[in-house]
């Protein structure tokens, strides 16, 4: 158990610095935050105006470069998702009442958050490869809205929860140390 949980948290680490060197060449003017522009792109008119911006030109193919690091987040999500599913369950070990329910309704939703970066994934190679309509620019936009929001409240359920369970823990190493 505790070898997957470190292999899930080995391919979470590294798939986030091969995102983050395959994706930085996607910052520019027009997209200072690189691949997070296209996914919260909510319009046809922003996602036109990136890929405007991500044209190939003498020095670069951010297309190419846009379409590999989407390519890519499909091996992350898989990662991440099964990470946070299993960190947020270990967390909930450790833990009693209303907070081991949250824990484990957040552990699902960490699973969620990898379907619906499935879904955003899908929009944005559609809009990359020229498939550009307001449809697909919404349904990518809340996709990735929904996802981050939930990766949101996984993080602060790992950070509050990890934190009581550490207290949780050393009270009951504190009360069995006592005479």
């Amino acid at each position: 158990m505790l070898n997957k949980f470190f292999i899930l948290a080995a391919g979470t680490i590294i798939m986030l610095v091969v995102m983050g060197k395959t994706g930085a060449i996607l910052k520019t003017n027009t997209t200072p935050h690189g691949i997070l522009n296209l996914e919260f792109a909510s319009n046809t008119q922003k996602v036109n105006a990136i890929l405007h911006a991500w044209q190939k030109n003498t020095t670069s193919n951010n297309i190419k470069a846009a379409t590999i690091n989407t390519l890519l987040d499909f091996i992350f999500l898989i990662f991440y998702s099964l990470f946070l599913n299993k960190l947020c369950n270990i967390i909930a070990d450790k833990l009693s009442g209303l907070l081991v329910v949250a824990g484990r309704i957040i552990a699902y939703s960490a699973l969620a958050a990898g379907v619906l970066d499935i879904i955003e994934n899908t929009g944005m190679l559609l809009s990359l490869n020229g498939h550009i309509n307001s449809a697909t620019a919404i349904i990518t936009f809340t996709a990735a809205s929904i996802k981050w929001l939930l990766v949101i409240a996984i993080l602060l359920y790992v950070m509050v929860g990890g934190l009581i369970a550490l207290v949780k823990k050393s009270n009951n190493k504190t009360s069995l140390s006592m005479p």
